[in-house]
């Protein structure tokens, strides 16, 4: 009976309308990651009401926090597309040694934030502050202290986030999308309240901020994990399964780690993107904090294609799994429309009204009384900013669905490719070489060259990944996921035509070289 609810599962994966697939695996994923968005954004503004500096060293920590939700993230792509291709193909034993691997995996990350925090936080901080110019110095010392308090907290109880995404990882690859959606909101609501009691009621400032958001994603895992037991039948939990795998560990990190990187690029980016602006003499300090004003808005309209994207990479991975290509295309084809359609929504409110969004994050969701230092950074930096960098998301949509449609069949060295031309390649050299300019507003055109450049080779490579998975589904070959040897392990045979074919390998590529090479 536990086999026959564990076909019944994943089935609708590839038979349920692709379109209504496409809704019920996003959508809750979109509407939770709304809630983390919007949560970060009420974060800041709390911070904000502490003092500027308190805004600024946020700002300037955004580069660690994402370095956190890279490892943990790029290692759940990993888990997500390994337990999706297996159990397409049947193999639950797989399914579940990739389980028990992924906890394991999540606690030791966990472990190496602690120590970061503890030891390398605060030259972080000195680091970044030390190239600015014109500067006060008590407001540099400040910004330095803030941060160091906040990354800290984040990070020596890290916990929370790593075991939080493993376990809603696990949800999301069996179509469980629902209960990620719980769990997320759950987290996200406990952050606003306790950023409330914290900072306004007990007043605790920075530190009060780093313990809201790390309770929150405390009970965020907690809820996960709980789902995940009692609701995840596709998946068994075993103590025998805690056991590190060496074949496991190598499937999951060789789609994993391009993703990690891929992540952490953004938190280099920001980094020396900061870097190239607190260099403005008078002025740096106001442009990091636009800067992150910017991010934090922008993942209010990026954090839906996320959602979109978590949706669709099991999809497509389990339709590799089982050879049907052309569910593959029209999940692409519709996903890609969904995520221009709404960068295109986000482009038009950034045009029309950027200099009421920057208020109100500066000023703690009020438009009244603004000082006359917040209006002029916005009338002088703010408005110009918002609009130039905007226009970048008009080609971000669809670079970023076409780079997770590449990663989820295993080409992950082309969706890196993707990623460095977006946030490294392209951008911080076209905007170091604007920089020279001395014109503050010509740095911010780096965005939307650097996306038009790299969607241009996004479409070129997607269409090379299309007709490599319209020859791997058409053909004959039993290849199973991530193999380099030939170490063979048995598979459960969905039905009695598969069993002739029971033996692969756990740490098969998504393709032979054969086949890659065609």
């Amino acid at each position: 009976m536990e086999e026959n609810i564990k076909l019944k599962s994943a089935d609708k994966m590839g038979t349920m309308p692709v379109n209504k697939l496409i809704i019920s695996m996003a959508l809750p994923m979109i509407i939770s990651m709304l809630v983390q968005a919007m949560y970060n954004i009420v974060d800041s503004v709390f911070v904000a009401g502490v003092s500027y500096s308190a805004f600024t060293a946020l700002s300037l920590a955004f580069p660690w926090q994402n370095l956190m939700i890279a490892v943990s993230v790029g290692t759940g792509v990993g888990v997500n597309a390994l337990l999706s291709k297996s159990l397409g193909e049947g193999n639950y034993e797989r399914a579940n040694k990739v389980a028990g691997n992924s906890i394991v995996l999540a606690v030791l990350s966990s472990l190496v934030f602690v120590i970061l925090g503890l030891t390398a936080s605060e030259v972080f901080f000195e680091f970044q502050v030390k190239f600015s110019q014109g500067i006060a110095q008590e407001a540099v010392d400040e910004v330095i202290a803030a941060g160091k308090e906040y990354i800290s907290i984040c990070s020596v109880i890290s916990i929370g986030i790593f075991m939080q995404v493993c376990f809603e990882r696990l949800l999301q690859a069996t179509g469980k999308t629902k209960f990620v959606m719980i769990s997320q909101m759950a987290g996200a609501i406990t952050n606003i309240v306790l950023d409330y009691v914290f900072i306004k009621i007990c007043g605790w400032g920075v530190a009060g901020a780093a313990y809201a958001t790390v309770i929150g994603q405390c009970l965020g895992a907690a809820l996960a994990g709980i789902f995940c037991v009692r609701f995840n039948k596709d998946i068994h939990f075993h103590v025998k399964y805690l056991k590190l795998s060496g074949k496991v560990l190598g499937a999951i990190y060789r789609v994993g780690v391009p993703s990690i990187i891929m992540s952490a690029i953004g938190s280099l980016m920001v980094f020396l993107m900061n870097l190239i602006l607190i260099r403005f003499e008078g002025i740096g300090m106001d442009a990091v904090t636009i800067f992150g004003v910017y991010f934090k808005l922008m993942s209010m309209v990026f954090m839906p294609v996320f959602g979109l994207n978590n949706g669709i990479v099991p999809i497509i991975a389990y339709n590799f799994g089982a050879k049907q290509h052309e569910r593959i295309k029209k999940t692409t084809n519709l996903s890609l429309i969904y995520a221009t359609a709404i960068m295109a929504i986000g482009v038009l409110i950034m045009q029309i009204e950027p200099s009421s969004l920057i208020l109100l994050m500066l000023n703690n969701f009020s438009l009244k009384n603004v000082t006359p230092e917040m209006q002029t950074l916005v009338d002088t930096i703010g408005i110009s900013a918002f609009r130039i960098m905007s226009i970048s998301w008009l080609f971000a949509g669809a670079s970023i669905v076409c780079s997770s449609v590449i990663q989820a069949v295993g080409k992950g060295v082309m969706s890196l490719f993707i990623s460095l031309m977006r946030q490294l390649i392209i951008l911080l050299p076209v905007a170091y070489l604007l920089s020279l300019t001395g014109k503050l507003n010509a740095v911010w055109w780096s965005f939307p060259i650097a996306e038009f450049v790299a969607l241009a080779a996004s479409v070129i490579f997607l269409g090379i990944t299309i007709k490599f998975i319209k020859k791997y589904t058409e053909s004959g070959e039993n290849s199973a996921l991530y193999a380099q040897n030939a170490v063979s392990e048995s598979v459960q045979p969905q039905d009695q035509s598969q069993s002739v074919q029971i033996e692969e390998s756990i740490d098969q590529p998504f393709v032979n070289d054969t086949v890659d090479k065609a």
